[in-house]
């Protein structure tokens, strides 16, 4: 099959080239080499592989990307929580508009294969259930209670609190930041496009997304990321909170295997797939074992804090896995200790 894979010389973007290589399909790649993922606009060559450089809101340089190709794999954005008010412009650019350009493209050239990156910062807080009301959506995280060191958001109705649970695809989103407020949005407009069209869009939520080939030192890199080049730095990580938060950490290989396998077999209307190890662990857990890994310093807890973070967000993965047949590989220690290699 032929596949333009837009983000290709990115993080992800280069596992999942590697898995559509294995398979044999025929890829083209699309990427912009911003310059806050690609020092000096440069990127590693890409065997196997066409690497038209471009941005993916311009929509000669989308026709001439799209010339040929069966189907469509959406990893190009600006990732991140972001920093400021202000990133919100470019998130709403560079991920909306180059995604809604990105559509028009295809409805102009009659494809009708879509598969999207989107991510799992789409539910918001997600679901906690209360003793008394049952299953619950966490109020908006209050700066005075952040500041107290109050990190567990509790029932909006009682104030009681709550014990987390997994979201599955049908929760309703609730996108609580300026990036997850961008993937919401690509979801909706791909949901757009496949009415209109008649095209199929499947989308895949990522959760927190580790290994080789990580961003580093940047104010958008992952969590991993940042505690590990701390930890080779010889610092100590800092976990903000109290540490609890929890996330599921899957592998950016096990990430590509299910984007390719999404890809692959999703051919009809719009459908949303979780994508995690299954297996919930705090961020302390994880500055924990990297510092194991390294033989670094232990964690430092910091009480601090950013308002736009959610406390617990762990989704449920069993429809990727009923209905392709997927499933995890990489062990988590496994994966830390890969990291301490790198």
């Amino acid at each position: 099959m032929r596949v333009l894979l837009t983000g290709g010389a990115g993080f992800i973007g280069r596992h999942v080239l590697h898995e559509l290589l294995a398979r044999g399909h025929d890829v083209r790649v699309l990427d912009s080499l911003r310059p806050d993922v690609h020092a000096n606009g440069k990127t590693a060559p890409l065997e196997g592989a066409e690497l038209i450089v471009g941005d993916v809101r311009d929509a000669a340089t989308i026709d001439a990307a799209l010339k040929s190709v069966e189907a469509v794999l959406h990893l190009a954005a600006k990732v991140g929580l972001g920093v400021a008010i202000s990133d919100m412009p470019d998130y709403a650019s560079s991920n909306d508009v180059g995604t809604a350009e990105l559509l028009a493209g295809m409805a102009r050239g009659g494809l009708k294969r879509l598969t999207l990156a989107g991510s799992m910062v789409a539910y918001g807080e997600g679901i906690g259930r209360c003793a008394e009301h049952g299953a619950v959506r966490p109020g908006p995280r209050i700066e005075s209670e952040l500041k107290q060191g109050n990190f567990e958001p509790p029932c909006p109705r009682c104030g009681r609190p709550l014990d987390t649970a997994l979201v599955d695809e049908e929760v309703p989103v609730d996108p609580r930041n300026a990036y997850a407020t961008s993937k919401v949005a690509q979801e909706f407009y791909a949901a757009n496009w496949a009415r209109v069209t008649g095209g199929s869009a499947g989308i895949l939520r990522y959760h927190n997304v580790y290994g080789p080939g990580m961003p580093r030192d940047t104010p958008y890199a992952g969590v991993a990321a940042i505690f590990t080049a701390a930890l080779k730095r010889g610092d100590a990580p800092k976990v903000f909170e109290d540490g609890r938060m929890r996330r599921d950490f899957v592998h950016v290989r096990d990430i590509a295997t299910a984007t390719v396998a999404v890809c692959e077999g999703h051919r009809d209307g719009v459908r949303a797939f979780n994508v995690g190890s299954g297996t919930p662990r705090t961020v302390g857990d994880m500055a924990l074992a990297l510092a194991q890994a390294l033989n670094g310093p232990l964690p430092v807890v910091t009480g601090g804090y950013r308002l736009g973070d959610v406390r617990h967000i762990t989704a449920d993965s069993s429809r990727l896995r009923r209905e392709f047949g997927w499933k995890p590989q990489v062990e988590f220690r496994d994966g830390m200790a890969e990291l301490a290699k790198l």
